[in-house]
């Protein structure tokens, strides 16, 4: 067993990943490596009727049949779902012949990484892992910070690239406009957000010489600034 992993994320868009099996678990890896831009390749008799979808619409390509050797030839990262314990063992084998990345479900001792529990919001990412020793516990830590973290924070990060790019153009020292960026992270934005206090998170942004990016918030809460003009 593997006590720590490098924590990392990788930048998959237009590499080659393989994904060796075609059911659910298959399915589920696939589906996370399309949501980066990944280019996927499954290799697998018998495909779930999701994958043949993907496949029929040319978001993955699929090669009818069994793993064989060789196979992961010009692949970056390859994903083993298979419950055949041999065919885990020749791929793993492979992948570290060819120094690439290998993950094989459920059997961290034959992978180079594992796929940690994940929360998305927007250009937020956290990942929670407990080296492979219990996906139970990840997945329950997730679901508390999921309710800690909410859909707020999508936009929240949103806004802080506007100010933050706002900021650096500003005419000020590094010192000045790191206090700025500080103020606006301690500030309780997600909690103007969350609750719809957007004339209180307008006054904060204003103060400080920024201008409101107000488009941000059209779709979540249309109309609201030209409701409050026409009072």
């Amino acid at each position: 067993m593997i006590d720590q992993f490098f924590p990392v994320f990788l930048n998959l868009k237009d590499k080659l990943c393989i994904v060796i099996g075609g059911g659910k678990v298959a399915e589920r890896k696939v589906e996370n490596l399309l949501k980066v831009k990944a280019k996927v390749k499954v290799i697998s008799p018998d495909l779930t009727p999701v994958l043949k979808k993907l496949t029929e619409e040319g978001k993955i390509e699929w090669e009818k049949r069994t793993y064989k050797k060789g196979d992961l030839d010009s692949a970056w990262l390859v994903i083993a779902a298979t419950n055949d314990p041999e065919v885990q063992k020749e791929i793993s084998q492979e992948a570290e012949e060819k120094h690439i990345f290998c993950n094989v479900v459920d059997v961290p001792e034959l992978c180079s990484f594992i796929v940690p529990s994940i929360i998305r919001r927007g250009f937020l990412t956290i990942a929670i892992s407990t080296s492979g020793v219990s996906p139970a516990v990840a997945r329950r830590i997730r679901e508390t910070l999921e309710e800690i973290i909410g859909e707020e924070y999508i936009l929240f990060l949103e806004l802080m690239k506007s100010l933050r790019k706002q900021i650096m153009e500003l005419n000020l020292p590094a010192e000045e406009k790191e206090k700025k960026l500080q103020k606006f992270a301690l500030a309780p934005i997600t909690r103007y957000i969350k609750y719809g206090d957007l004339k209180l998170l307008k006054v904060l942004i204003e103060k400080e010489g920024l201008t409101f990016p107000s488009y941000l918030f059209e779709k979540q809460f249309p109309n609201i600034f030209s409701r409050e003009s026409e009072k």
